[in-house]
């Protein structure tokens, strides 16, 4: 009972909680394995603006072994091939990440496809609609978890029509995100990291002519942007120090567009589409991860066991490689009933070391990078990183496999391999 109400009470395999890359690829996969899944998001649908819209190599390759490739590039997207700064006073750009070259590496898509995230999670709600185990229920929050035992049982939910009720699960995976309520509940110990930015997300229109593929942070008078070309707009981070936001606001839309005119003067003929400080979105950037990604009955992946900054763009990408970590180490117990904590354990060891090892590159990113340009004591790349760029072109490879491919891959699982889709 509650609140005295009868409470709907059912029952699942493996119940995943939140709708995102990480929800919605471990639906998937799972139910390509014939476990049966159901995937609570309290949307209604997936669309929200600026949400992490970079899909990675590694990415594109999983979805082309899915048989979902051909139908992920008939959605509209623009494709990032470097990363560039402007050097030499703004009258040149320097190549530090060149994609093109993990061809070499035998990467099979050499490049970042900046696609809208509701396409893509519309394109696994899709696939996972095709396999009779897989359960998509949209408007459909969930409160808190059960507990049987002492150990998680499923979770407590409420609809958009106010009912409420109770899905129980083998197991739970909370995919929820960085404000997970699973992983407030569950009481499993966090590391919080000191973060010294925010960022602010906001778009500016793209001429026609305007061909750049290439993703270009600028530095300057203790200002840092970062410009991502996307189809038909350019999307910009500006980057500031944390906990500035009102303070932003409180200088005005003047202010700010004069701000970031004079960081990125190409810009200046265009400032006036911002209209309003509603249109420039803040994060309150966090980085943190748990000590351990499960208790009994229920694990925590992505962003709900690892939030991440924004440099780098690869939280997505992260989260998806713990996505496919899970089910290919998890598929086979939940099917056949066998399912132990032991088993749940093993995807944070094996998902561990590149959570680390990002983590890491990011706040020292932070450290060398972010913080001496927002204190004006950097106005561009080392200049021993600009040299070396121009010397040893080759290396430029670097940079562009750490973004693009990361720390330890993950591959699709033979179960969830599929023949081409074609596109409709």
């Amino acid at each position: 009972m509650n609140n005295g109400e009868m409470v709907e009470m059912e029952h699942t395999t493996c119940c995943v909680v939140g709708g995102g890359p990480a929800g919605m690829m471990l639906g998937l996969l799972l139910a390509r394995a014939g476990v049966e899944v159901t995937v609570l998001e309290k949307h209604s649908d997936f669309l929200r603006d600026f949400r992490g819209d970079t899909v990675h190599p590694t990415t594109l390759d999983l979805l082309e072994d899915l048989g979902l490739g051909e139908r992920f590039d008939a959605l509209p997207q623009s494709r990032l091939t470097e990363v560039a700064f402007p050097v030499d006073s703004g009258q040149t750009m320097q190549v530090f990440g060149d994609l093109a070259q993990l061809r070499r590496l035998n990467v099979r898509h050499p490049y970042i496809a900046m696609v809208p995230q509701w396409d893509l999670l519309d394109l696994l709600a899709d696939a996972g609609r095709a396999e009779p185990t897989f359960t998509l229920r949209m408007d459909t929050e969930v409160t808190g978890v059960v507990r049987e035992h002492g150990h998680v049982a499923g979770v407590r939910y409420r609809t958009a029509d106010g009912g409420t009720g109770e899905l129980h699960a083998d197991l739970t995976v909370a995919c929820d995100g960085r404000g997970s309520v699973l992983r407030a509940e569950s009481g499993l110990p966090v590391t919080e990291y000191d973060v010294p930015i925010d960022a602010w997300w906001f778009r500016l229109p793209r001429h026609a002519h305007e061909t750049a593929s290439a993703l270009s942070p600028r530095i300057g008078d203790g200002r840092f942007a970062v410009v991502i070309p996307r189809e038909g707009y350019f999307q910009i981070a500006y980057l500031g120090r944390k906990g500035t936001d009102a303070q932003l606001r409180a200088r005005g839309l003047e202010a700010f567009r004069a701000d970031v005119a004079e960081l990125v003067p190409e810009f200046a003929d265009r400032m006036d589409a911002i209209t309003s400080m509603d249109e420039v979105k803040h994060l309150d950037v966090r980085l943190n991860r748990l000590r351990r990604w499960n208790t009994e009955g229920l694990l925590c992946i992505g962003d709900a066991a690892h939030a991440m900054s924004p440099i780098g763009g690869v939280g997505i990408n992260l989260a998806v490689q713990d996505a496919v970590a899970a089910a290919t180490q998890l598929a086979g117990p939940l099917r056949e009933g066998t399912l132990t904590t032991s088993d749940v354990a093993q995807v944070r060891n094996r998902r561990l070391l590149p959570t680390v090892l990002v983590q890491g590159l990011q706040r020292l990113m932070h450290k060398a990078i972010a913080v001496p340009a927002l204190q004006g004591r950097l106005d561009g790349p080392p200049a021993p990183m600009i040299e070396l760029m121009r010397r040893v072109p080759a290396a430029r490879v670097v940079p562009a496999y750490l973004i693009g491919v990361g720390f330890r891959p993950e591959r699709a699982p033979e179960f969830a391999r599929r023949k081409p889709v074609p596109a409709v």
